[in-house]
């Protein structure tokens, strides 16, 4: 007679050890642990250029440093990086980004002037726009006034280094077809 299949459940996550304890059986309890660990806020958006390969930016109607901006924003609770993108995109600017998702970079930032956890992000291929779709782009005003197509460098004054460099860093990616990472952007002045 043919033996039964044989199955093993999959094992239960290991519970976190006690920092310093050694490999024995001290195991912080799960509220305790998550305690102890850095928070960190999501957040997802889109990159979009033109027809040339111009960066399309909204300018934020809330943020006097960090003015032109993908559109996009933090993630809801139980929602993934792709739909927040596609959610915000849509809030932001009445357009819905069809699918399959693209990421272009993964952003960090870590707790800064004001802001007291690290900011992990997406930022996803949204393609390139026809002249007439972004005339018809339908900005929230009370999160942006402005849109703007402009050349790489003609980007370069209008914003500060840090966001200028992962706006460069996201339109290699693009061009290159290589994601990139990008961990020098915070919340800093500069």
């Amino acid at each position: 007679m043919p033996q039964p299949p044989f199955f093993l459940s999959p094992p239960a996550p290991a519970a976190p050890r006690v920092p310093g304890a050694g490999a024995g059986p001290a195991l912080l309890p799960t509220e305790e642990y998550v305690r102890s660990v850095p928070k960190s806020t999501g957040f997802a958006c889109v990159f979009f250029t033109d027809a040339e390969h111009r960066p399309v930016q909204l300018r934020a109607t809330y943020s006097r440093t960090h003015p032109w901006q993908f559109p996009g924003g933090t993630m809801d609770h139980g929602e993934r990086p792709w739909e927040t993108a596609r959610r915000e995109c849509l809030e932001e600017t009445g357009i819905e980004v069809p699918g399959p998702p693209r990421l272009l970079a993964s952003v960090f930032g870590p707790p800064g002037a004001g802001w007291p956890y690290s900011t992990s992000g997406c930022v996803f291929d949204g393609g390139r726009l026809t002249d007439g779709q972004i005339r018809s782009i339908v900005l929230d005003p009370d999160e942006h006034d402005a849109v703007r197509v402009l050349a790489l460098e003609e980007w370069r004054p209008l914003m500060p280094p840090q966001d200028f460099a992962r706006l460069d860093a996201v339109l290699t990616a693009r061009l290159t077809g290589t994601a990139a990472y990008f961990d020098t952007w915070g919340w800093g002045e500069d």
